[in-house]
């Protein structure tokens, strides 16, 4: 029996930040594996209540609600008291936010974080922790060139055009957000070299898919497809040129949990996760994509860049598909249709999509 088969170990999954949009997509993975597993969830983000019913409407008694703050260091360790492997995916999200309400950005990432690692060091049984971190760690990248092809950057070095930013990419942290989550991220890593604490980072580029609430701030591409569903206006901050590497969330939820079938293997380890070149986008390929979905254009304003935002980013995911063995990323254009498709149905909004669209070039 693996590590992940459910009767190996009748205990409880931990997934922070469960009702949130990874968080619920990986503990409705977990669950439908056999697992048990606690999801806690102060619910703090408008709309994640939805998620949690509709996992506990799948899952019935396998899914158990913890409603606690991160930042509860008693309620955190008693919950990861019970567990046989945490997820730890609660987070202060918006970079907006941070530059708001800087301290309460540090409290929830780098606090909150440390409250799970000392619960775990406390226990001393060897529960892995899995950390969701960002590609924000690695800053701005400033020191690269880029050359605005069409209506994207793209890198004038040919093995970062090829492959992305890899693991080997010095950290820089910018913004408060990109401070806490970095500052957590290496606390993760430390906790494995230092007290043996099984871990494992994912810093993630742009995650995307179904029961994700996007946002301004956060979310991006939901937040495009929502309010171009609504027939609303989208503004972008800078010259929407800026290309990010999507990817669907059933390729996350897959690496989460291969991350902790091979704990032996990869602790102590970090990994860049995204779509990688071949689902590389910029913003306004995206919204020129979301017009033909529609059969009308996307209305678009633009604004002044945002701080510390990064004219290109795609990661180099070769690491994670050779250590964590992982399948095939859904191609972009599919998985934003079905989002589309999703959002839609939510909303009660007929889509005029008939025959799958055919692939941009």
């Amino acid at each position: 029996m693996t590590r992940t088969d459910a009767s190996a170990d009748p205990r409880p999954v931990l997934v922070t930040g469960g009702a949130g949009f990874i968080g619920s997509n990986l503990a409705d993975r977990l669950a439908a594996d056999g697992h048990r597993v606690i999801v806690y969830d102060a619910l703090s983000r408008p709309g994640v209540e939805r998620n949690l019913a509709w996992l506990q409407a799948r899952h019935g008694d396998r899914i158990t609600h913890v409603h606690a703050d991160i930042r509860d260091a008693a309620r955190m360790a008693e919950a990861a008291g019970q567990a046989k492997v945490v997820f730890h995916l609660a987070a202060q999200v918006a970079v907006t936010t941070s530059m708001v309400e800087p301290a309460l950005d540090m409290t929830i990432n780098l606090i909150g974080t440390m409250n799970l690692l000392e619960a775990l060091r406390a226990k001393g049984d060897g529960t892995p922790l899995v950390f969701a971190s960002t590609n924000k760690v690695y800053g701005d990248l400033a020191d690269l060139d880029f050359a605005l092809e069409g209506e994207a950057y793209k890198p004038t070095d040919a093995q970062v055009r090829a492959h992305g930013i890899g693991e080997a990419r010095p950290l820089d942290f910018h913004t408060p957000y990109g401070c806490s989550k970095g500052a957590a991220d290496q606390y993760v890593l430390d906790y494995a070299r230092s007290f043996g604490v099984p871990t494992c980072v994912l810093r993630m580029s742009c995650i995307y898919g179904q029961r994700q609430m996007g946002t301004e701030d956060q979310g991006w591409v939901a937040h495009f497809l929502i309010r171009a569903l609504k027939g609303q206006g989208i503004t972008l901050y800078g010259d929407g040129c800026q290309v990010r590497d999507i990817l669907d969330v059933s390729n996350a939820v897959e690496a989460y949990v291969a991350a902790w079938q091979r704990i032996e293997e990869v602790s102590g380890r970090v990994f860049n996760l995204g779509g990688g070149p071949a689902n590389a986008v910029s913003l306004r390929q995206l919204l020129d994509f979301v017009g033909r979905i529609l059969d009308r254009p996307v209305e678009i304003a633009y604004s002044d860049w945002r701080a510390g935002d990064q004219r290109y980013f795609v990661a180099d995911t070769r690491a994670a598909e050779q250590a964590l063995g992982l399948s095939p990323k859904v191609d972009w254009q599919d998985g934003v249709t079905r989002l589309a498709q999703w959002l839609a149905a939510e909303g009660g909004i007929n889509l005029p999509i008939g025959q799958p669209l055919a692939k941009s070039a």
